[in-house]
């Protein structure tokens, strides 16, 4: 038996996992003196309302007793975690701290590098991978190549959430100035921090752009696409009738972003990703 751990990066509930087969980690965020795990104690719509009453959140990752309890639970089993990027978040490190404690070799840890839509999409076709009967080893295989295949773009409203977070390159810190104008944040290729990408005169404009640069790294049909926002759904279905016109056919899912990830990018913000299918 192939058990699989994913945190809740994936927007995907504990109880959704569940009818999965597979086990969800939530994230965890603390506002106005109080820690919530997402999904499970508070909603992104009772989050936003806590920001609009001033309070600044943070958010924090599953403890490593946590994973240990979970290794523990499934001590017979083959074990894949798949964990958001490292660097934007610290639960890879914790799950890799929760590892270390095990000698036994039936347990992968993987750094998926990617966030929200890309990090479902590897969730999905893991498991799809074993409901056909596909080895520890091979989905990890697999997994590694899809990883590589992933982009992901940040359309912020406000830069202090990504400075407080730390998740910013010191030349994006930067554009803190810039918040008439749309900047556009791109995720690095190690994918621990985000870096300036582009700026746009308005947000049509700044979207223009990442999808020429989706073009120009050829990025197709054979991909599938991801809007996650905070709040701004008019704005995400606009980008999607832009996606849906450069690339005819494509596969474009829209999401909410969870409390966590309202936390990182702050209110209204929208994410733009894609990975190969």
């Amino acid at each position: 038996m192939i058990r699989i751990l994913a945190d809740s990066s994936t927007m995907y509930t504990k109880s959704e996992g569940k009818e999965m087969n597979v086990d969800i980690a939530p994230l965890s965020v603390t506002i106005n003196n109080q820690a919530y795990r997402e999904y499970e104690e508070i909603n992104d719509v009772q989050f936003y309302e806590l920001i609009k009453q001033g309070h600044l959140p943070r958010s924090s990752q599953p403890p490593v007793g946590e994973y240990m309890e979970y290794f523990e639970t499934y001590a017979d089993d083959d074990i894949l975690v798949l964990c958001m990027a490292d660097g934007l978040s610290g639960a890879y490190q914790s799950c890799a701290s929760a590892r270390a404690n095990f000698e036994r070799e039936n347990i992968e840890v993987l750094n998926t590098k990617t966030l929200c839509g890309p990090h479902r999409y590897l969730l999905q076709l893991a498991i799809k991978l074993r409901n056909e009967g596909k080895s520890l080893s091979q989905i990890k295989e697999i997994m590694l190549q899809k990883i590589e295949t992933s982009i992901s773009f940040l359309l912020p409203q406000d830069f202090g959430y990504l400075k407080r977070g730390g998740r910013l390159t010191p030349l994006a810190a930067t554009l803190g100035g810039l918040l008439k104008i749309q900047p556009v944040m791109i995720q690095t290729e190690d994918g621990r921090r985000l870096d300036k990408f582009a700026v746009g005169r308005n947000f049509d404009l700044a979207v223009n752009k990442v999808i020429k640069e989706l073009q120009e790294k050829g990025f197709n049909q054979n991909h599938r696409f991801f809007i996650s926002h905070a709040f701004v759904p008019e704005q995400a279905q606009k980008v999607k009738e832009k996606i849906l016109k450069a690339f005819d056919g494509a596969d474009i899912e829209i999401h909410n972003l969870s409390c966590a990830f309202i936390t990182q990018g702050g209110p209204l913000c929208l994410a733009i990703q894609a990975i190969e299918k």
